[in-house]
């Protein structure tokens, strides 16, 4: 499979081979199963002994002539503590129990349920990160997941530019970028901040982004940019190029793609 490499104004300027790993085919089911495996939740729970730090006595006796029993109170058997005594008489307020006031949470969030223990085997991984590395060469995929090119043509796929990108200072390579992609492709590509319409501004979930575009760098390629993910080959994982779905908008450098065909030796 051969692939053309772009310069920085968008135009043709040579054609690569490229590897195995860009033509395989798309495995959704094992990209959704890594992807569930590799989910993290920050686990949450009130403190243990919560509402149990009262020198509450157990269940209330029932027995005639028992001192400090419950008979003919009129009392429930709910765990109390005594606040004042006076001869045989006491004076008690529910405890411990979660229908008391003070009391401790019914049904409290467990930590053990939060914590993600499901594993992988290391030829899923790799045959995952292949399925997402190919989907991001399939005009099909991506389509299928940005309703705003649906229908239409992407030229170009996988696109990848020569390694003078990296060297641009963040307007020049926003304008590049527009030239690279086209203008459908570019309202895509750069990452956009919104506040929440609705409640979940009042739940810690006030502002909310789209994940943009993901530009790969080779081994040895570093950029700095906020306007959108980068990537190193040697960090890359399917967590980044199949976050919500496979087909994401990435952009490769050339360097990167022969980095790619060393690190994942594909053998059919």
């Amino acid at each position: 499979m051969k692939s053309n490499i772009l310069d920085i104004n968008g135009k043709k300027v040579k054609e690569i081979e490229l590897p195995k790993c860009f033509s395989q085919k798309i495995r959704e089911d094992i990209v959704t199963k890594v992807l569930e495996t590799k989910k993290t939740q920050q686990p949450y729970a009130p403190f243990l002994l919560a509402g149990k730090q009262y020198s509450a006595s157990g269940k209330i006796i029932r027995q005639r002539k028992v001192w400090k029993s419950g008979y003919g109170r009129g009392k429930s058997r709910v765990p109390r503590k005594t606040m004042s005594r006076k001869g045989s008489q006491f004076n008690w307020v529910g405890a411990t129990a979660p229908n008391t006031v003070g009391g401790r949470r019914a049904h409290p969030p467990k930590v053990i349920s939060m914590i993600n223990t499901k594993k992988i085997n290391k030829k899923e991984l790799k045959i995952a990160l292949i399925s997402a590395i190919s989907a991001t060469t399939n005009e099909k995929e991506i389509s299928k997941r940005y309703e705003r090119v649906r229908d239409k043509k992407i030229k170009n796929l996988p696109l990848i530019v020569e390694q003078k990108i990296i060297s641009l200072k963040t307007k020049e390579l926003i304008s590049s970028l527009k030239k690279i992609l086209g203008e459908e492709l570019f309202e895509l590509a750069l990452q956009k901040k919104s506040v929440r319409s609705g409640k979940g501004k009042l739940r810690g979930r006030k502002y909310k982004k789209n994940l943009g575009l993901l530009l790969v760098l080779g081994k040895e390629e570093k950029l700095k940019t906020n306007s959108f993910d980068v990537k190193n080959v040697k960090t890359l994982g399917v967590k980044d190029l199949a976050k919500g779905g496979v087909g994401r908008l990435t952009i490769y450098t050339e360097n990167s793609i022969k980095d790619l065909g060393e690190k994942l030796k594909w053998n059919q």
